[in-house]
């Protein structure tokens, strides 16, 4: 078989829905996968420590099912799910954090959830099939458990647990980078005269907005990594060590949330600049309107002597047109050449005088 045979036939491996990686006692790793919620919780059993991570296609409608599936019956599981983003609940022998997760496509920003229960010796991941936050992690999961062999229980879940967190922001903060990525786009459109004005302002609204979700999700983020550092849940380590790694966590979103919030300035600034457009191609057309003004004012003007005139010649004075003297036609010629050269001057007299107050 030629190569070319071979690269058509080579299947593609589709990663698990779901699995389960397990630190035995004597230092193996085991992993399981495609199985049910029962098979793991007794895979979990024996183990120094375990992860698990369960897809499903309805967090909201499946979450609290697949927590008494697997022993969590202390954790409010819909408290959980009603906050903004995210939730922090500690019952000293559970522990429940609720993470967002961000997808972005351009202007369109959705945010879901990934729920984290922490039981004993084991961390239970819950999200929906479509959030892929974890995928990175969860390749080389074996031989990031099999490294904590030497560690305590809970520093064992600790390490884990700060390891999902980092996977989660990683993948949330990619999405800053396309967030810049469209802004630059936006500043080259505003030097650009061919481009409509009115799109441009809307794709800029568009750009903030996405940033102010954006920001939302930082700041969620944040919360939940300052209560996992300050908030001495019995299930998480107190080694001052780990505490530290956790704290880092936060460090990060911090420079995360400056870059954000120095992005929305930029895009606030553009706006301005829109406005200013808009102002100044106002005051040009008000501008021309003023000097249409001006003229029409120039020409009422003149007519109005010589037609004053015609009014007076035409009441009765000269009412036969034999009798209409030779001084009648050069008199309403000369006076609307007066009238108008009068008219004229008056109006530049004034716009100097309204130039130099400007």
């Amino acid at each position: 078989m030629d190569s070319a045979t071979a690269q058509q036939t080579q299947v593609v491996v589709k990663p698990p829905s779901n699995f389960a990686v397990a630190l035995r006692q004597d230092g193996r790793v085991d992993k399981l996968a495609d199985r049910t919620l029962e098979e793991y919780l007794g895979f979990t059993r024996d183990a120094s420590v375990a992860w698990i991570d369960y897809t499903t296609k309805d967090l909201e409608k499946d979450l609290e099912r697949i927590a008494q599936a697997m022993g969590f019956t202390q954790t409010p599981i819909q408290k959980m799910l009603s906050g903004f983003y995210s939730a922090y609940e500690d019952t000293d022998t559970e522990l429940g954090i609720v993470l967002p997760v961000v997808k972005l496509e351009k202007f369109d920003m959705t945010v879901q959830r990934l729920v984290i229960l922490i039981r004993g010796n084991f961390i239970l991941t819950v999200h929906n099939e479509s959030v892929a936050a974890l995928v990175r992690f969860s390749r080389y999961a074996q031989t990031f458990i099999k490294k904590l062999n030497a560690y305590e229980t809970k520093d064992k879940v600790t390490l884990i647990l700060e390891r999902i967190i980092d996977e989660n922001n990683d993948r949330n903060f990619e999405y800053l980078r396309e967030i810049e990525k469209h802004g630059d786009e936006i500043s080259k459109q505003l030097i650009d005269e061919n481009v409509s004005k009115k799109e441009l302002a809307q794709s800029i609204y568009n750009m903030k907005h996405v940033l102010i979700g954006y920001l939302n999700v930082m700041w969620a983020i944040k919360d939940v990594v300052d209560s996992l550092q300050y908030g001495d849940a019995d299930l998480i380590t107190d080694d001052e060590k780990l505490l530290d790694r956790i704290g880092v966590l936060s460090i990060n979103i911090d420079r995360h949330i400056e870059l954000s919030e120095q992005m929305s300035n930029v895009l606030a600034s553009g706006l301005e600049v829109m406005q200013s457009i808009y102002n100044n191609k106002l005051q040009t057309i008000n501008n021309r309107f003023s000097l249409v003004t001006a003229y029409l004012t120039v020409l009422g003007t003149a007519a109005l002597v010589p037609n004053t005139i015609a009014t007076i010649a035409g009441s009765g004075v000269f009412m036969d047109p034999n009798a209409q003297p030779v001084w009648y036609w050069p008199l309403l010629i000369l006076s609307t050449i007066v009238a108008t050269v009068a008219s004229f001057l008056w109006v530049v007299k004034v716009w100097s005088k309204k130039g130099d107050d400007y």
